[in-house]
């Protein structure tokens, strides 16, 4: 991805908070020169990659295929200093652009449709190789319990939510005309180097061409103390 294009995704990510009137931890408005002046105090924001995260999953057109997100808290599985069993997130989707297939090995999650239009989540179960189950899925939302077809895509209105668990494939689109979407997401901690598993391969963290100066440093960049 240019440079460019995550700024100006990162700055459409800080409107649609605006207007959903969703407020940031202060690191969120951090400057790359702000970055400079952090000591170790600030290790966990580094360790457990806090922050914010575009991706065009190495596919090289984001407005069709990405997600632009903030890790607002996380825990940490693999370093025993951080005792967080939980993570939280805050993510965009944009009218018209699509998140891929997939699954988490461990993670259970809830994502919730905080403010926009109608998120759409297609589901399938996992056979245990990867491949797609013609089984039907469970579904779990907002207190109701119940069952649907593989491959149905559920609908989560603003304020709705849907639990996914580990093994459970999901992808992410929002309903034509409704608008772009801010979503959040309550789960166990996050481990995007490990727990993911695409239904297809694509890349998770992207190649920038610096085109232009950062406007916030993403969460893999933070410089060390």
């Amino acid at each position: 991805m240019k440079r460019s294009e995550i700024n100006r995704a990162i700055q459409d990510m800080e409107k649609l908070i605006n207007e959903h009137r969703f407020e940031l931890p202060p690191f969120c408005n951090w400057t790359p020169e702000d970055w400079k002046n952090k000591n170790e105090e600030y290790d966990e924001i580094r360790d457990n990659m806090l922050g914010w995260d575009i991706t065009d999953y190495g596919l090289g057109d984001f407005e069709k295929t990405g997600f632009a997100l903030i890790t607002i808290r996380n825990g940490n599985q693999n370093n025993p200093k951080y005792k967080k069993t939980y993570a939280e997130k805050l993510l965009m989707l944009k009218e018209g652009q699509h998140s891929p297939m997939h699954f988490h090995w461990n993670k259970s999650e809830d994502i919730i449709n905080r403010g926009g239009g109608t998120l759409i989540i297609h589901l399938y179960n996992d056979k245990g190789d990867g491949s797609f189950d013609d089984s039907d899925v469970l579904v779990n939302a907002d207190g109701r319990s119940y069952y649907v077809k593989a491959g149905t895509g559920v609908e989560l209105r603003p304020g709705e939510s849907i639990t996914l668990w580990p093994h459970q494939y999901h992808d992410f689109d929002v309903k034509p005309g409704t608008g772009d979407v801010l979503i959040g997401e309550v789960s166990m901690c996050n481990d995007d180097n490990t727990d993911n598993r695409f239904y297809e391969p694509v890349g998770r963290f992207p190649t920038i061409e610096e085109d232009e100066a950062p406007y916030r440093l993403l969460c893999n960049e933070y410089p060390g103390v």
